[in-house]
């Protein structure tokens, strides 16, 4: 795990400054504390910021082949490097160090850049052929490792594995993009289409992008996509064997490290899944942590003991306070962007007390949108069963109609809130789910905005993108394709933004095992009623999980990480909330109606109504505006 940035000119080779790489990576010394590298030649510079993890005394970067042809710098981990190795090394190839870095040189000189079909893991690195003067820069397959890029005014690009590195370089223009603000505003983090600065792009998951010397930039290319129109045949005992085979395999192949290795635990069904399959493996007692809360209601750590006494790991548990305000400015930095879920501040300290024994943590992210595990996946396949009996012409208006009609009762659980049923059932499938899954609606955004940023945004609905995304999806049902918005945009935009941002904060490195690809590609050839059953999402999996692990922890209702936040912007906060509409770097920048935003937090704040979640958006928007502009 590790930060990389660099430069490359595209038009002539002129020199490249070691001081502005080192600029670049020193805005992210927190990635890398073991090492660091800068390596430059005419018109490249590359830089590297190393935690050790595997290879301990080799494997520096930015490293160079044998023949000094190819130069790379590499975040990540390739989980099969050893597999790779040997293939390698049976077509001729001989290496120096024991470690996958060197492994991924041989790669792109033996295949080009078909090697991206062979490496498995997380991964985010650039090349640079010295012979051809171009640099190949690619991104692991689901989006586990970030990269991003911008092309700079003397026909430079530069690239970062986070914003701050690129923002570091004295040439960047700072500006932002309205479009991604009213992204932000719809979904609570800027998606990877998008980024809060304008003209900085992020490459996409599964796509790499192959710059040439004296060639424009150019597009990035899609290597991976996941495929939801197959259908795996076969018995239920049969493809439970074949998960359960998946799930194994990824969990030992992230169990590789020179270092020490655990695993977090919430005592929900993906955590637990992990340990078990974890201790299934390991001769040694698992190490793993969890917090809990002082307040009941919230409170996880007595699943997780269990967990924890039933595999017989090495447990360590610490009790914080909702009331976790002290830490929300520096958490709220890592992210650079807006970022609106208030449940990276649980994750950080679940971080944190992990990287006091290990450097290397395995999670359970990625079961939930490989398998529809999310409430909102059962609520839109339910809805998309009542869609299939009514053509839209006639569900529209009469839905519709309903729903204009019904009370609204946001208080209500989601099964109990009939208006925002009918409402959907009144759309297409993709725009219920969009709006299913969307933080602030349109409607609502519009009510915020100024008539210039109205004006300014034109037509523009963050909604849009994700609309289109699950209307070409490959996939045979609106399930499917919810699936796929979700892989493409929530995912990568909000789930291992969050854990990579935190992880990488206290020097820790995060391994997703179910977001292992090939278990991926598996999980989305499921039939519908192999992933949804009875009113509960991963059925497959938790049905491959009986007997290992107790029913209550498989079928209890999801919880997740909490942040009391309506309680906090009626009281410690109270002043920050009416601050967002006064004084603000947010009411400085013309974007909103300030008299909007005073009246949505006084509502808040004497209790007339709940906008705990708009005032965190626009709370933690202001800070990145504060921050960057």
């Amino acid at each position: 795990m590790c930060g990389i940035a660099g430069i490359f000119h595209l038009e002539t080779a002129k020199p490249v400054d070691p001081a502005r790489i080192r600029l670049m990576t020193d805005a992210m010394l927190h990635r890398g504390p073991d090492g660091n590298g800068c390596w430059t030649a005419p018109g490249v510079g590359l830089g590297h910021l190393r935690l050790s993890i595997i290879d301990l005394e080799g494997s520096a970067q930015p490293m160079a082949s044998a023949d000094e042809a190819d130069v790379l710098t590499f975040n990540g981990e390739i989980y099969n490097f050893q597999e790779v190795r040997a293939e390698l090394s049976a077509l001729g190839h001989s290496f120096r160090t024991s470690g996958d870095t060197e492994v991924i040189l041989a790669a792109w000189r033996q295949w080009g850049v078909a090697c991206l079909d062979r490496l498995n893991g997380m991964f985010a690195f650039a090349i640079f052929d010295q012979r051809r003067q171009r640099l190949f820069m690619a991104r692991d397959r689901l989006g586990v490792k970030p990269l991003h890029y911008a092309s700079l005014p003397d026909g430079s690009v530069i690239f970062a594995s986070e914003l701050k590195g690129l923002l570091a370089h004295p040439a960047l223009r700072r500006a932002p993009d309205l479009q991604a603000v009213d992204d932000y505003l719809a979904f609570g983090y800027v998606p990877d289409h998008r980024c809060f600065v304008g003209g900085v792009k992020k490459l996409p998951a599964g796509h790499y992008l192959m710059l040439e010397r004296g060639k424009p930039l150019s597009e990035p290319v899609r290597y991976w996509d996941v495929d939801f129109s197959r259908r795996a045949r076969g018995s239920v005992a049969d493809l439970q064997a074949e998960l359960l085979y998946h799930m194994r395999e990824a969990v030992a192949s992230r169990m590789v490290a020179d270092v020490p290795l655990g695993a977090f635990l919430s005592g929900g069904v993906d955590s637990s899944t992990v340990v078990a399959l974890m201790a299934e493996r390991s001769t040694q007692a698992v190490k793993t942590c969890s917090i809990g809360f002082d307040v009941a209601a919230l409170d996880e750590s007595d699943y997780a003991r269990r967990i924890a006494e039933r595999f017989a790991t090495d447990h360590r548990s610490r009790t914080v306070s909702p009331d976790d305000i002290a830490i929300i400015d520096a958490v709220a930095a890592q992210f650079d962007e807006p970022f609106a879920d208030a449940s990276m501040l649980p994750t950080f300290r679940v971080c944190q007390l992990a990287r006091e024994s290990v450097t290397v943590a395995l999670s359970g992210d990625g079961a939930d949108e490989a398998l529809a595990g999310y409430r909102r996946h059962v609520f839109h396949h339910g809805e998309e069963r009542v869609r299939s009996l009514l053509p839209q012409g006639l569900r529209g208006p009469v839905f519709g109609a309903l729903g204009a009609l019904y009370p609204k009762a946001d208080w209500a659980p989601r099964p109990l809130r009939a208006k925002s049923t009918l409402l959907s059932l009144a759309r297409t499938g993709a725009e219920g789910y969009a709006d299913a899954v969307g933080v602030t609606n349109h409607a609502v955004r519009q009510s915020l905005y100024s008539d210039s940023q109205r004006k300014a945004l034109g037509g523009y609905r963050g909604e849009d993108h994700m609309i289109a995304l699950m209307e070409a999806a490959p996939a045979r049902s609106g399930l499917d394709a919810a699936q796929y918005a979700d892989m493409k945009l929530w995912l990568p935009g909000d789930i291992l933004t969050k854990v990579d941002r935190t992880s990488m904060a206290v020097s820790l490195e995060a391994r997703e095992p179910l977001l292992d690809y090939r278990l991926i590609e598996f999980s989305a050839s499921l039939p519908e009623a192999m992933r949804v059953r009875g009113g509960q999402g991963k059925w497959l999996m938790k049905r491959a999980m009986r007997g290992t692990l107790p029913d209550d922890i498989l079928y209890r209702p999801k919880m997740g990480f909490v942040s009391p936040i309506a309680q906090w912007f009626r009281g410690p906060l109270a002043d920050q909330a009416r601050c967002i509409a006064s004084g603000s770097a947010l009411a400085r920048s013309g974007w909103f109606n300030t008299v909007r935003l005073t009246e949505i937090a006084e509502a808040h704040i004497s209790g007339r109504s709940d906008n705990a979640r708009l005032l965190w958006q626009l709370w933690m928007l202001d800070k990145a505006l504060d921050r960057i502009f």
